[in-house]
């Protein structure tokens, strides 16, 4: 017997007569001439994945229609300072696992966590030591460290960009016009002894905002909105990969159940309270970089 022809088995698939038996193939066959091959990859990927999950659960018309609605909903929220749809992938888990798969590191080195929709580009640039809190709210706290790279040898030049909520657990974009612009953010760099320093504030729990679609389906699925209390920090270094990470607050009430699936047991750092000091809290921890 003499094989068929792929290609004509492709076409004949294509020109095929979409059934639910055969939706997955009958799709993708119309991304064979697709040009860009990794294009067509992830695209069919996407299709059987959908289709599967369709099937699985014998998906209704309402039900369907009510996602379309959901994201579009999630579409029509989002604006300059609030990314709606960068919720939903931080709270479906899915922020978190493309992180993961994208930034395997040796034991070590720091590992990353969830980015989130916080950071804004070009930060205040401070000095060494200066406090980053505006608004004189909050329990004030010095965070200090050294960036170092696997062996432990300090790197000079390393950029440190902080940023965190204030005391009522908002961050300034998202309060303009009550929160001086730049509260609780500063952009640092590293000497050659590789130390950081700076004073802001023990930071504090926080719901995410969840007032849309987002907020919505946390409420129907009876999970809490809350993340647990953790200062940002993007670091980077010529040689090195680029560090997205947090460092949490040990036994904050929200460790184990962030809505955003960002908490790894590596990150919790120590605050120590301070008597007679300046601040009334010291946290000090150790960045450890990967070579690019």
């Amino acid at each position: 017997m003499i094989p068929p022809n792929p290609k004509k088995a492709i076409a004949m698939i294509s020109h095929g007569t979409f059934s639910e038996a055969t939706s997955v193939e009958v799709v993708n066959a119309r991304h064979s001439t697709c040009a860009n091959a990794r294009l067509a990859e992830v695209m069919s990927s996407l299709v059987k994945h959908l289709h599967a999950f369709a099937k699985d659960i014998h998906l209704t018309e309402d039900e369907w229609n009510l996602a379309i609605n959901f994201l579009t909903k999630t579409g029509q929220i989002c604006s300059a300072e609030r990314q709606e749809f960068i919720l939903l992938s931080d709270v479906l888990g899915v922020s978190m696992l493309v992180d993961a798969i994208n930034n395997r590191r040796p034991e070590g080195a720091t590992e990353n966590t969830v980015f989130g929709p916080f950071h804004v580009d070009n930060a205040p640039k401070r000095q060494m030591g200066d406090n980053i809190c505006l608004d004189g709210k909050g329990e004030s706290c010095l965070f200090e460290g050294e960036v170092v790279d696997l062996s432990g040898q300090p790197i000079a030049g390393a950029t440190v960009d902080v940023w965190s909520d204030n005391a009522d657990g908002f961050y300034d974009v998202q309060q303009p016009g009550i929160q001086p612009p730049g509260n609780n953010r500063g952009v640092f760099v590293t000497g050659a002894d590789g130390r950081y320093a700076f004073v802001g504030i023990k930071p504090v729990s926080y719901p995410i905002p969840d007032d849309g679609p987002v907020g919505q389906m946390l409420a129907h699925l009876g999970r809490n909105p809350f993340r647990p209390a953790h200062m940002h920090y993007l670091i980077t270094a010529a040689g090195f990969q680029r560090l997205v990470t947090h460092t949490f607050v040990g036994g904050d009430d929200y460790l184990t159940s962030d809505a955003v699936f960002g908490v790894k047991a590596s990150l919790i750092a120590p605050f120590e309270r301070l008597k007679g000091q300046a601040t009334e809290w010291r946290s000090n921890f150790t960045f450890v970089l990967n070579p690019a």
